[in-house]
This record gives C-alpha cells, sequence and structure tokens, in this order.
C-alpha cells in the first residue's frame, strides 16, 4: 500500500493507523518487524467486529483511515525518518495510531508529537522501563527510548504501569527524571489513577500484559497485567488522548494468534478512547 497519497488524503481529527516496520533494534530477539500485518489480519479476520466497547466502530467510520506501513531501512538516519512519517499525519491535522515494530520506535514518533504538542504526558506499559542510557552500546536502542524522550524534554510527564524489572540503573534512570514507576508488586489497578490534567500519548508494549494473556513477545516477564486490568485503566482517561503506539509484538512467538487479537483488541479500545476524546 502507497503511503505518501494516503497521507494526503487524511482529515482533521481522523483516526490514522500505520505500520512502523522496524526492530533492527531490538536488544534480544528479532521479528517485531513483521508484526504490523499480522496484526492487520486479526483485526479483520471476521472472528469479532470493529466495535469498541465504547460503542465507537471503526468499521465504515470515516474517521478512521489506515494508511498502510512503512518499511524502514537500515542505519540510524534511516530509523529517524519515522519522525518525519508521523509528522505528515500530524501536519495533516490525523491523530496516529501505530503499530510496531519494536519500543525503539517511540523515539522518533514522541519528537515528532512534541512538534505538535507543547505539553502532553506519556502514559507506558511495559514490563521494563526501556530507560537505560544506552545497551551494548546502542543509544536508539529499544530498551533505551524514554531515556532519550525525557533528556530531550519531549514530554512533561511519564507515568508507567506493568513494570517489573526494574535494576538500580534504571532505578536512578527514575530518579533522575522523576519517572511516576507502578511496579507491578505494589499495583492496584482497579484503584489505579494517573491524575491527567492534560493531553496525554499512550505507548503500549504488549509484553505488559502477562504472557498467559500475550504469548507472542521477545521478553517473556512473568506477573504481569490481564487485558481487563489494561482496558479498565485505559477506558477511565478523561482527557484528550492525541495518539498511541502498540509495539513490540513478536508473530514468531505467538500461539494460535492470541497475541494479534490482543493486538487487534487494543486498536479498537484505544483508537475508539482516541475518537471519544477528539471530538469534531
Amino acid at each position: 500500500m502507497e503511503i505518501l497519497p494516503l497521507i494526503s488524503a487524511i482529515e482533521e481529527k481522523q483516526l490514522t493507523l500505520i505500520g512502523i516496520c522496524s526492530d533492527e533494534n531490538s536488544s534480544f530477539k528479532l521479528g517485531p518487524a513483521t508484526a504490523p500485518p499480522r496484526i492487520r489480519e486479526a483485526l479483520h479476520n471476521g472472528s469479532a467486529n470493529l466495535t469498541a466497547e465504547n460503542g465507537i466502530s471503526l468499521g465504515n467510520n470515516k474517521r478512521f483511515t489506515d494508511i498502510g506501513d512503512v518499511n524502514i531501512g537500515s542505519g540510524a538516519e534511516a530509523f529517524m525518518k519515522i519522525e518525519e512519517h508521523i509528522s505528515q499525519i500530524l501536519e495533516q491535522g490525523g491523530l496516529p495510531l501505530t503499530l510496531g515494530g519494536d519500543h525503539a520506535i517511540t523515539y522518533p514518533i514522541i519528537k515528532a508529537m512534541a512538534k505538535y504538542h507543547q505539553s502532553f504526558s506519556i502514559l507506558h506499559f511495559d514490563a521494563h522501563p526501556d530507560l537505560y542510557d544506552e545497551l551494548m552500546g546502542n543509544r536508539l536502542s529499544n530498551a533505551c527510548p524514554f531515556a532519550r524522550i525525557m533528556e530531550n524534554s519531549l514530554a512533561t510527564r511519564l507515568i508507567q504501569v506493568g513494570i517489573r524489572t526494574v535494576n538500580e540503573h534504571q532505578k536512578s534512570q527514575i530518579e533522575r527524571f522523576s519517572v511516576e514507576t507502578h511496579e507491578m508488586q505494589h499495583f492496584d489497578a482497579q484503584s489505579f489513577n494517573p491524575n491527567l490534567t492534560g493531553p496525554v500519548y499512550i505507548s503500549f508494549d504488549i509484553d505488559a500484559l502477562d504472557p498467559a494473556f500475550a504469548p507472542g513477545v521477545s521478553h517473556f516477564e512473568p506477573g504481569g497485567l490481564s487485558v481487563r486490568e489494561v482496558l479498565n485503566i485505559i477506558q477511565k482517561i478523561d482527557v484528550p488522548i492525541i495518539g498511541a503506539d502498540i509495539v513490540e509484538y513478536n508473530p514468531e512467538h505467538d500461539i494460535n494468534g492470541m497475541t494479534a487479537m490482543v493486538a487487534a483488541k487494543l486498536i479498537k479500545e484505544i483508537g475508539g478512547m482516541i475518537l471519544k476524546s477528539n471530538p469534531l
């Protein structure tokens, strides 16, 4: 599917689905670059309709468009061009919902978002803080995006949910950047309230979920969130959601496509909330 002609047709406040096929910066296993088309297959496989739980349907909805996938080339320069793709969506007034790809892609995405939104928070679902200053010599690693985001003051707040792998370096980074990290060992999803006072961007790493719900990931970390807990948190958001990414689905490790269906569910629920929170 050609990208640029479809970008030019995006309308104001139109939910815009784009796939970013990139996993060169994965720190463990490759595979997430193949995820976007697999998630689309699940979304449209006929086993479920396209209606979110808030009643908003993405089916035959003029406020929803899918502009296809971008295959990211090798090297840092090609990787950082992700910023340009998201900027083109924002220039048209679109609301980007991005399918990864690994979590490294969130840094260039947020670089684009920060050019169009002066002040916003990030609600980050993940098993890992992804705050390494560098990993294996790579400052663009999927273990580092939020270090790059916070050191460049691209977001006003970073709120992390589902975390269960904080080591000493990450702890020091959390303190350095004043990150609001909610570790699973102390987390009560029912009472959780991030107290958002302005626009929010959602970054969703599939491994925030317990592997029982989403086995198709590169980094297995038991003890995570349930799908229902995640949906309840997202559905309680009462500020504008300006965009989102869903990353780190690895089809190579999925079982019967169940993680692809979870990702498709997240498209519907996050997409429905983006549209609800940004009325025309």
